[in-house]
């Protein structure tokens, strides 16, 4: 789509007024991430290590990985403000899902009897 203004103020309102939607949505991708992460930090200290959490998790870490791609592509001004933070957070979910993971696995993992 091309959008463009009848001078220069509105070419580059339009511009600032595109930019602030997309500094928008990197923040809320942020405050989601962030709820992602403080999800699994309950869910341990809790000792919530069971194969239904950790699904449910992975499934929210999907939803955040296809936002981020969408976000990505909307971003076609150049990376926006709170782009970094928030994919920072997302890389942070990523890590603590495969720790949440193994934790997990290390509790319902069947464990060698004392016969083999």
């Amino acid at each position: 789509m091309r959008v463009v203004g009848t001078g220069r103020a509105d070419n580059a309102r339009l511009r600032d007024t595109y930019g602030a939607a997309r500094t928008q949505d990197w923040q809320q991708l942020g405050a989601d991430c962030e709820k992602l992460l403080a999800e699994i930090a309950r869910e341990i200290a809790e000792r919530t290590f069971t194969l239904a959490e950790l699904e449910e998790e992975e499934h929210s870490l999907e939803r955040l990985r296809r936002w981020h791609r969408t976000l990505r592509a909307r971003d076609v001004l150049g990376p926006s403000a709170g782009r970094d933070h928030a994919e920072e957070l997302l890389d942070r979910c990523v890590q603590a899902i495969a720790d949440f993971e193994q934790q997990v696995f290390d509790v319902t993992a069947p464990r060698p009897t004392e016969d083999t």
